[in-house]
Parts: C-alpha cells; sequence; structure tokens
C-alpha cells in the first residue's frame, strides 16, 4: 500500500505483545529500507537479525554488499562475502557480480579481474555485463589496451560486445586522446549493424568537441536527431559544453534557453556548466545571475555549482561573497537540522558516526525513529564537502590571508570533512607565499603524521619553494622520498641515486631517474624543470647546464623557462658562449622569447668586444624566426656604430 512508516511502527510494535519477530517480517523491514536507499538503517537490521538468531537469505547478502559497494565501501562487502561462507550461504553469480562491480568502483581493477577469474574458474554463466564492467573500468583508469585484451576474451567465449561495451572503449579512447582509434571503433561498430543510441551519440558528441570539432559534433546532434532519437539532458550539455569550450558562448546560451522549454532537460548540470564557462572568462557577475535564477526556478545547486561560483568568486578577489555563499551551502536547505546535526553530544560528523547513532536507536527500539531521521538527513539540502573546503583555502591563500585558511582548516579538522592531500599542498604553497617556510615544513609533517599520503603536487610545491630559496639539495631529498611511497620503484634504485646526488655526480643521477620514469612510463617533466631552474638560483649553472644536455640527449624538449633561467644566470656569469646556445635552441624549438631577456643577451654580448659579432648574427637568426626588431631599435643603432660598413649594409637591408 505504500505506508512504509506504518510497517515499520507495526514490525517496532511486535516486541510490546511478545511477538518475535522472523526472518520474513526482517526481510520486510529490509526490503523497504532498500528501496528506500537507506544502507545504514539495512545494515543495522541486518545485526538485529542475527542477533535474534535469524538467518539471512542469499538474497539479503547480495542486497547488503551492493549497498556497501553503491557506499564505497568495498572492504565492508568484502566481509560480508566472507561471513557469506561462514554460515554456508553459497554465493551466487549475482554475488560475485556485485562485488565486481564494487571493486571496479574503488579503482582496485587487478583485484576485480581476479574476481573474475574466479567467477570463469567456477562455471559461473558469464554474461556481457560482466566484460563490460571490468572494460568500462579500465577505459576509466586510461588503460584502454587492457580493456580490448577483454574484448577479445568476450569474443573468444562467443559473446557479442554490445552497445554499452562500444560506448565504454570508444569512451575511453577519447578519454586519452586517441582520437583515431576512438572513430576506428565508432566505424567497426556500424560495420557490425550495431546501431548508436542516445548514450553513444553523447560519447561521439563529447569526443569530436574535445578535438575541437564542434562543427562536426553539431552535425552528429542533428543526425541522431532525424534518427527519431531524443537527446536527453546529458546529450543537450554535451552540445553547451562544446559550445562553452569553443568560445561560443552566445550559441551556448541560446541552446540553453531553447531547451528551458523541455520538461527535465534544462538540469543543475545545465547550469553549471554555464556558471563554471562564465567563471573562467571571469565574468563573476553574469555567472552568479544564473545562480540567482536557478534558486528561483526552484532548481537547487549541486556541490559542483557551489564549488565552481565559490572558485570564480576567489578568483575574482571577492573573498568575502565566497565565504558567504560557503555558508550558505553549508546551511543547505535544512538549517535546523544542520545545527542539531552539528551541536551537542549526538554529532554526526561522518560515516561511522551516523552507522553508529542509527545502530544505537534501533537496538532501543527507536527503528520508526531512525527511519525519519534518515529520510530527513537525506532530504536536507547540500552539506560541503572536502572539494568546497579546498576551493576557500584556495581562496584565503591566494588573497595571502592564511590565518583565515589555518582557522577554516582548524574547522575542517573539529566538524569537517578529513583533510586531503589536496588540502595539505594548498596550505603549504600558501606558507611558503606569505615567506613561513619553517611553518609550511611543520604542515608537511603533520600530513605524514595523521597518515595522510602526500601527492606529487604536494611534493612539487615543497620542491618548487625550497629550490627558489636557494635549497636545491633539500628539494632533491623531499623528490626522492616521493619517488620512494611510489608503488613498485625499488628503494635500492634510489638509494643509487641518492647517492649519485650526495657525491655531486648530477648526470649519472639525471640519467638514473629519466631511465627509472620510462621503465615504469611515469615521466613528468615538471622535476626536472624544477631542479634545473633551481640550479640556476642557487648560481650552480653547472649543475644546470647538465639537465639541459641530457635531457636534450633523451630528445625530451627543454621548456621556455628553463631556457629563460639559463640564459639569464649564464649572462650573469659571463657565459655569453653558453647563453647563445640555449638561446639558439629556444629559437630552433620555436619558442617566443621575451623582449626582456632578449635585450639582456644583446646588451651583454654589444658590452663584450670580443662577443660583438654574436650580436649581428642573433639579431639575424631572431629575424628569421619572426621576431619583431622594430622592439630592439637600440640595440640595432649600437650594432651599426660598432661595425664595419658590411655590418650597416646588412642592418640596413
Amino acid at each position: 500500500m505504500g505506508l512504509a512508516e506504518k510497517a515499520i511502527e507495526s514490525f517496532g510494535r511486535m516486541g510490546e505483545v511478545g511477538s518475535v519477530p522472523d526472518a520474513h517480517a526482517y526481510n520486510i523491514i529490509l526490503d523497504i529500507a532498500f528501496k528506500k536507499e537507506l544502507f545504514v538503517l539495512a545494515l543495522a537490521v541486518y545485526n538485529l537479525m542475527l542477533k535474534s538468531n535469524c538467518c539471512p537469505s542469499e538474497r539479503i547478502y547480495n542486497m547488503l554488499i551492493g549497498g556497501f559497494c553503491r557506499s564505497e565501501d568495498v572492504n565492508g562487502a568484502l566481509a560480508m562475502l566472507h561471513e557469506m561462507g561462514q554460515r554456508d550461504v553459497e554465493p551466487s553469480e549475482m554475488t560475485y557480480f556485485a562485488i565486481v562491480f564494487g571493486l571496479c568502483r574503488a579503482r582496485r581493477v587487478h583485484e576485480a579481474h581476479r574476481t573474475f577469474n574466479v567467477m570463469k574458474e567456477r562455471g559461473y554463466r558469464l554474461n556481457s555485463m560482466s566484460y563490460c564492467v571490468l572494460i568500462n573500468e579500465y577505459c576509466k583508469m586510461g588503460r584502454s589496451d587492457e580493456a580490448v585484451s577483454i574484448l577479445q576474451l568476450l569474443e573468444k567465449d562467443g559473446l557479442p560486445l554490445d552497445i554499452k561495451g562500444y560506448s565504454h572503449l570508444i569512451a575511453g579512447f577519447f578519454r586519452e586522446r586517441r582520437y583515431n582509434e576512438a572513430h576506428s571503433w565508432y566505424g567497426r561498430m556500424l560495420k557490425k549493424g550495431v546501431v548508436p543510441d542516445v548514450v553513444l551519440y553523447t560519447v561521439m558528441i563529447r569526443g569530436l568537441s574535445s578535438e575541437g570539432r564542434i562543427g562536426e559534433a553539431v552535425k552528429m546532434f542533428c543526425e541522431m536527431t532525424q534518427q527519431g532519437l531524443v537527446p536527453d539532458a546529458v546529450c543537450y550539455n554535451e552540445v553547451i559544453k562544446g559550445f562553452c569550450d569553443a568560445g561560443l558562448l552566445d550559441r551556448a546560451r541560446s541552446l540553453q534557453l531553447q531547451i528551458s522549454e523541455h520538461e527535465g532537460f534544462h538540469n543543475v548540470c545545465t547550469h553549471t556548466i554555464l556558471i563554471c564557462d562564465l567563471c573562467k572568462r571571469g565574468m563573476v557577475d553574469e555567472a552568479q545571475e544564473i545562480f540567482n535564477r536557478m534558486e528561483k526556478s526552484g532548481c537547487f545547486p549541486s556541490l559542483v555549482t557551489f564549488n565552481t561560483l565559490i572558485y570564480g568568486l576567489c578568483k575574482a578577489g571577492k573573498l568575502e561573497e565566497a565565504h558567504l555563499m560557503w555558508y550558505k551551502m553549508e546551511m543547505g536547505r535544512s538549517p535546523s537540522l544542520f545545527f542539531r546535526l552539528s551541536r551537542g553530544s549526538n554529532q554526526v560528523l561522518d560515516r561511522v558516526s551516523l552507522r553508529k547513532k542509527v545502530e544505537q536507536m534501533c537496538e532501543t527500539g527507536q527503528l520508526l525513529d531512525a527511519y525519519k531521521f534518515l529520510i530527513q538527513l537525506a532530504d536536507s539540502g547540500v552539506m560541503s564537502d572536502i572539494v568546497t573546503y579546498n576551493v576557500l583555502l584556495y581562496g584565503f591563500c591566494r588573497a595571502s590571508k592564511l590565518n583565515g585558511a589555518l582557522k577554516l582548516f582548524k574547522d575542517m579538522q573539529d566538524k569537517g570533512p578529513s583533510p586531503d592531500s589536496v588540502t595539505y599542498g594548498t596550505l603549504i604553497d600558501g606558507l611558503f607565499r606569505v615567506g613561513r617556510e619553517e611553518d609550511a615544513l611543520k604542515m608537511y609533517e603533520h600530513m605524514l603524521k595523521h597518515g595522510c599520503q602526500p601527492s606529487f603536487e604536494v611534493y612539487k610545491a615543497l620542491m618548487t619553494w625550497l629550490s627558489r630559496n636557494k635549497k636545491v639539495s633539500q628539494a632533491i631529498s623531499y623528490y626522492l622520498s616521493f619517488l620512494k611511497n611510489l608503488r613498485g620503484r625499488e628503494g635500492d634504485s634510489i638509494n643509487v641515486l641518492e647517492g649519485y646526488f650526495v657525491r655531486g655526480e648530477v648526470e649519472q643521477a639525471i640519467r638514473g631517474l629519466l631511465e627509472l620514469d620510462f621503465r615504469f612510463r611515469d615521466f613528468n617533466l615538471a622535476p626536472y624543470t624544477i631542479l634545473l631552474i633551481g640550479f640556476c638560483q642557487a648560481n650552480q649553472l653547472d649543475e644546470a647546464l647538465i639537465i639541459f644536455s641530457v635531457l636534450d640527449k633523451f630528445n625530451i624538449n627543454i621548456n621556455p623557462p628553463s631556457c629563460v633561467y639559463l640564459i639569464e644566470g649564464l649572462c650573469r656569469k659571463g657565459r655569453l658562449d653558453d647563453a647563445v646556445n640555449i638561446f639558439l635552441y629556444a629559437l630552433e624549438k620555436g619558442f617566443v622569447m621575451r623582449s626582456r631577456i632578449c635585450e639582456r643577451l644583446l646588451k651583454c654580448l654589444l658590452c663584450s668586444p670580443d662577443k660583438r659579432g654574436y650580436a649581428i648574427d642573433l639579431v639575424r637568426w631572431m629575424e628569421s624566426a619572426g621576431y619583431h626588431l622594430n622592439k630592439f631599435g637600440w640595440y640595432k643603432t649600437q650594432l651599426v656604430q660598432s661595425r664595419t660598413s658590411n655590418t650597416i649594409d646588412f642592418l640596413r637591408d
């Protein structure tokens, strides 16, 4: 009859009349909890069921495992699978499929693949969906080649790849920017007679837009409608995003107005895409107008919407408005509920405390209260997450208001989400930026102490600022610490490289680092650039030139900032031959150097009597590379005055 509350109330009163619930009664309540997606309540009822010596069925275990997986608690799902074995409940293919799905969702694809193999070994009948889950996850992780190997297994087992499988695979290739392969698979699919659906058309539109081929994306959109397919909100949003990315904001807004007449199409994501694009362009006032219209039309902003606008306000220097927006989001649509949950002894700060609170309510017979509590919590609106806190921290740090940032950090520890690597990285960078190096290093130690694994971005911030402060050896030490923590890297190899650096054998050390990067297919130019620039800033130009030389020998393009720092340092030391060589490298690679560095080099060459000939050649090379030499008129005049008539003729030409 749809009277879930009455059913739960009746269940709660069974004890009052001396009636003990049996497995069937528990299953009814569990069904309600699962249908309403109140997994925490379902788990509490399951625990009551065990205490009543009622054995759950395989169906109940499957629903619980599915609930754990949807809650991103795959360890809980695995524990439940283990418990099934202890209670002699035989897992079905549905059970294992839920585990595979949960492991994939947790990005534990190797374990998912092993579970998939267990299913095959035990003779479970696998359908295309089982394969597609793995294909999808490998594609999401940027490992499309492994996805293709799963596809080969699928074909070997005589199963066809369905439209979902093709969608995952094509989306994966687009995600890796392997556009030719994505289009090739789309063509292969059409040849096999598989007809695209709205989802696949959306994947193609997204992929074409990411290539900058918005015209072809719009043509595909028209083709889809001509086929009689009705675009959904996601499809419309991809076209709008494509217009925004191509700088066609007017066309994006025009399409937004067009689809606003269709119920269900004009959703929160549509508004968020436009708000994001406006914030990128610095049009924060216009973004706020769209945000205000959203609320008036009853379209409640999501966390992404709030985060985007808060970031835009921070970037525009409107920190006070960003803070007010954060408070507005914190309150959500139910301020009384927010304050009730965040005050007093019954605080609900995280998933664990929420589960504990609901279990206590169920054990004391307050099952209906627990149900109402969770329903109210689900309807309470948007509460800020770690992304929001990080955006606001970025705003404080960017405005050099570190006391405000540190206060917000303390609030996070007291009542907000646990700080993550981005949180610490933002604070470390902010503290360095205002000259508080000691506090920045203490923040790094605090991060390690609280079990938060630093990301590369954290180490990048440490390396950049320490190098800038002429502490290159310390920067190297932090980078090697990062490498030691990477999975699969041999500690002994890193120790050998560390020895090279300690002994000043920079060439062997850099070669070793590059070989390690290429072996693990994990090359990143950033740390080499930071070290090269750091050596320049510390006036250790020989070491900087060694890094430049080794990178060049490995056919790795050195970026313009590295060339600028090298030229400036070499000019400062009077090593003009080396400076000219670096400048020629930049010209050869097509880098356009700013006037300041060109003037610096020309001036040094002119001031050195035996290098003035280089200046003439340099002007010729700059001219052939497309430089506007009228910017360097004074230097041309000096060259005219200091050289022979041949030189004067050259410059007049």
